[in-house]
């Protein structure tokens, strides 16, 4: 991408999961997703939209918090209805408080969106017919039990509409 468009594209910040959670959640969405619509792979987003003109600012930041902070804990408590989509509750009370920190950190920056408390969580289903989406609901919440994931670092991405692109990414080792 050439630098004139990465300057007009939103950077998105997630929290990166270990491998084997990486591989459990993608398998999910090429299971259930809209094939069409599955360009990207599971994440859990902690903020959607910061201005890319910051782009200096919420690298230097967010390699700071990794470099500070361990892996938090965090573990899959529930399964979500989205209305047209289905997804995994994430809770993480150590995820939260650094997500907390950055957008304190970020404040000024933020639309709306990311200036409330966040409902942490990775989508496996979406964009499709409501009902769809209510009997996938409907059998993975007859069947779920709580389980604990890895929280391995931070991820800023250019939103394009499309794919995402990588900008960088940082291991927690606080």
């Amino acid at each position: 991408m050439n630098n004139s468009l990465r300057a007009i594209a939103p950077i998105i910040i997630t929290a990166k999961m270990g491998a084997a959670d990486q591989g459990w959640a993608n398998g999910l969405r090429r299971q259930y997703f809209p094939p069409e619509r599955n360009f990207l792979d599971a994440h859990i987003t902690l903020f959607h939209h910061l201005p890319p003109a910051h782009l200096r600012e919420i690298k230097s930041r967010l390699s700071a918090m990794a470099m500070q902070y361990p892996p938090p804990t965090a573990w899959i408590s529930d399964v979500m209805m989205l209305g047209r989509g289905v997804a995994y509750r994430v809770e993480s009370p150590e995820l939260i408080a650094i997500r907390e920190e950055l957008a304190d950190a970020f404040r000024g920056l933020l639309i709306p969106q990311d200036q409330g408390r966040p409902r942490l969580h990775i989508t496996i289903q979406n964009k499709i017919d409501p009902s769809t989406a209510k009997a996938l609901y409907g059998e993975l919440a007859a069947v779920f039990a709580p389980r604990q994931i890895d929280i391995s670092g931070l991820s800023a991405y250019y939103y394009r509409g499309g794919p995402w692109e990588e900008i960088a990414a940082w291991s927690f080792r606080g």
